[in-house]
């Protein structure tokens, strides 16, 4: 068992050196080359408003609010300044998603946002994305690389099509530091030891992003306030959920499985559904030990049967909003073509680990 064990964990080693590395150093040369582009546009429409300042940094080589989607899909997500008139209301009303409210209508024209505040003293969402996604038209046919750059039509985000080969999203937010939302408040789970409490208040530290976007737990649902509604996301502090122990590079492994095997029709699986399932993957095993190196197979295979299962019955839970499921919208077919396969690559490196030198 143990030789069955170090067998597999010898060929993940070898998979991660060989073809995660590769996929990494791919994906660096592709962020580099949309960032550019991105950062020509984004200076085009700051001298258009400047209250859309780009805040697309790099820092210590990564790119501050750059998410890889897949290896030729990303979103940048543009911080915006001033949220500091608005009150933060997060009652469950709407999953996945907050609506920022004037915390006093005296201050409506202390608001650097003035414009985008509706009669009942909503900002909206869905006005800034309105007046950024015009912006970033215009910017599009002034900016050096207007021959390379096109608009995506026909939805309400701000989408760029660059070089027919990468498709890069930008999105206006807000950062949320020092709160933590109160659809999120269970975590974590008083009878789990993991994380512990040190690393929790650091998670909590980092707080979360609003992003302006289509919240697709709220289509068909047209109040208001649902389209006023920002979008919830935990990216900084999902990252520093998963350090320490082999933990981001089971990840690693499992985003490069799925470019590789599992991009199918109807994109039903991406990397986000990956991290998330890594997440509950550290709640199962929480000690340390549980996250050594040499327990790198077993956890891959804990986490490919949970992801066949939850692909079975076609929910995901989000990690920090459970009653969010990131499968809403997928179709039945994707998900049960995809548990097909996962399952396959699953009994391939489980039952002939030399297998992952083709995979």
């Amino acid at each position: 068992m143990i030789a069955a064990q170090a067998k597999l964990v010898y060929h993940l080693n070898k998979y991660y050196n060989e073809k995660c590395q590769s996929r990494k150093g791919a994906i660096s040369k592709n962020i580099r080359e949309v960032c550019k582009v991105v950062s020509d546009v984004l200076k085009e429409v700051e001298v258009q408003e400047p209250r859309f300042i780009s805040s697309l940094n790099e820092m210590e080589n990564r790119f501050e609010g750059l998410e890889v989607i897949s290896p030729s899909e990303f979103e940048v997500v543009l911080y915006l300044n001033q949220m500091g008139v608005f009150n933060f209301v997060d009652d469950g009303s709407l999953p996945g998603c907050a609506v920022l409210k004037l915390s006093d209508g005296r201050k409506r024209s202390m608001s650097l946002w003035v414009e985008f505040i509706t009669a009942s003293g909503y900002l909206s969402a869905r006005k800034i994305r309105s007046r950024f996604q015009t912006l970033v038209a215009q910017a599009v046919d002034k900016c050096s690389y207007r021959d390379v750059v096109k608009m995506v039509a026909d939805t309400s985000e701000v989408r760029l099509r660059i070089r027919d080969r990468y498709v890069v999203q930008i999105t206006p937010a807000f950062k949320c530091t020092g709160i933590w939302p109160r659809s999120a408040a269970h975590w974590p789970l008083p009878h789990i030891p993991w994380p512990g409490p040190n690393r929790v208040a650091e998670v909590k530290a980092e707080g979360f992003n609003l992003l302006s976007k289509e919240c697709y737990s709220l289509n068909g649902k047209q109040s208001s306030a649902e389209s006023d509604a920002w979008v919830l996301q935990f990216a900084e502090a999902e990252n520093r959920l998963l350090m320490g122990g082999c933990r981001k590079k089971c990840l690693s492994v499992l985003k490069t499985l799925r470019d590789r095997h599992l991009e199918l029709p109807g994109q039903p699986l991406n990397n986000y559904h990956m991290k998330t399932l890594v997440s509950y993957e550290c709640e199962k095993h929480p000690r340390e030990s549980d996250w050594d190196e040499s327990c790198l197979g077993d956890r891959l295979n804990g986490i490919l049967l949970q992801l066949i299962s939850c692909l079975q019955c076609r929910r995901c839970p989000h990690y920090f909003l459970p009653s969010l499921d990131l499968f809403q919208g997928k179709p039945h077919s994707g998900l049960e073509n995809a548990a097909k396969q996962t399952w396959r690559l699953a009994r391939e490196i489980l039952t002939n680990p030399k297998s992952l030198e083709k995979l």
